[in-house]
C-alpha cells in the first residue's frame, strides 16, 4: 500500500472515531451550540429594536435579523472548535495518543481525523443555527446558487483555519479545562467585530482593530454574498486570514505533536 493510500485509510479511521465520540457524548457540542442560538434569540427579540434603530436608515427588527445572522454563523464555528481543542487535549492527557504512537499508522492521521471531524461538525452546527434563523425570519436577498456555494465554501475555510488553531491549543494545554479556556477567544473575538453593530458606530480608536481582525472581513463577505451588500476588499482579506491561520495552525500543531512525548 502506498504512503498516500495509508494516510487516507488511517485518517478515515480516525475521522470515524471522532464522529462516533461526538455522537456518543453530545453534551459538549450541544452546550457550545446553545450559546450562539441563545445570543441570536437575545439580540433579535430583546435588543433587536434598539440595535436596529442604531443602524439608521429606518432599519427594523427584520433588517437586524438579516444583519446579525452572518456574525452568529461565525460564532457558531468558533464555539464548535472549542470542543475540538478540548477533545485533542483529552486524547493527549488520557494516553490514547501514546498508544497510537506505538501502532503502525500514519502519524498525521490522528490530527487530520480531528480536523476533518471538526470542520464537518462546524458546518452541521451552522446549518442548524441557520435553520433557527430562518424560523425567526431570516431571508436571503435573492442570492444565487453560486453565492450560496461561495458562502458555504467561506464558512468551511473559516472552520478549517480555526480548527487548526484549536488543535494547536489542545496539544499545548496541560488539561481539558485549560484547553477550553485557551480557546475562548474563538467565541469572544466575534463580539469585537461587526457581528452585532457596524464598525463605523464604534469608538474611533477601536475601529481599525474591529475592521481588520479575522472575523469582520469574513462576516462582511457573508453579508455581501447572502444579502447583496458591498463586499469590497473583504473577500480577499477574509481568504488571506483563513489561509494564513491554516498554515500557522498546521505548522504549530505538527511541531507540538512531534515534540509532545505523551
Amino acid at each position: 500500500m502506498s504512503s498516500l493510500a495509508l494516510a487516507v485509510r488511517d485518517s478515515s479511521t480516525m475521522l470515524r472515531r471522532n464522529l462516533l465520540h461526538a455522537r456518543r457524548y453530545p453534551s459538549l457540542t450541544l452546550n457550545l451550540l446553545l450559546t450562539p442560538i441563545i445570543l441570536l434569540l437575545l439580540f433579535v427579540y430583546v435588543f433587536g429594536d434598539v440595535m436596529s434603530a442604531g443602524m439608521g436608515g429606518g432599519a427594523d427588527r427584520s433588517a437586524y435579523i438579516a444583519y446579525v445572522v452572518p456574525g452568529i454563523a461565525l460564532m457558531t464555528i468558533g464555539g464548535t472548535v472549542v470542543g475540538t481543542a478540548v477533545s485533542v487535549s483529552t486524547d493527549m492527557t488520557e494516553g490514547i495518543i501514546a498508544r497510537f504512537r506505538t501502532m503502525a499508522i500514519h502519524r498525521g492521521s490522528v490530527l487530520i481525523g480531528h480536523v476533518i471531524g471538526s470542520v464537518l461538525q462546524s458546518i452541521a452546527s451552522v446549518v442548524l443555527v441557520g435553520a433557527v434563523a430562518v424560523a425567526i425570519g431570516f431571508r436571503s436577498a435573492d442570492a444565487t446558487a453560486w453565492e450560496w456555494l461561495a458562502a458555504l465554501g467561506l464558512l468551511a475555510l473559516v472552520a478549517l483555519a480555526l480548527t487548526w488553531i484549536a488543535v494547536g491549543m489542545g496539544l499545548v494545554s496541560p488539561n481539558a479545562e485549560a484547553a477550553s479556556n485557551n480557546a475562548m477567544p474563538m467565541i469572544l473575538l466575534p463580539l469585537l467585530s461587526s457581528a452585532f453593530v457596524p464598525v463605523d458606530s464604534m469608538p474611533g480608536w477601536f475601529q481599525p482593530i474591529a475592521a481588520y481582525q479575522p472575523f469582520t472581513p469574513a462576516i462582511e463577505t457573508l453579508r455581501g454574498l447572502l444579502l447583496g451588500s458591498e463586499i469590497g476588499n473583504n473577500g480577499w482579506i477574509a481568504v488571506a486570514w483563513c489561509l494564513g491561520l491554516s498554515v500557522l495552525g498546521y505548522r504549530w500543531s505538527q511541531a507540538a505533536f512531534q515534540r509532545n512525548p505523551k
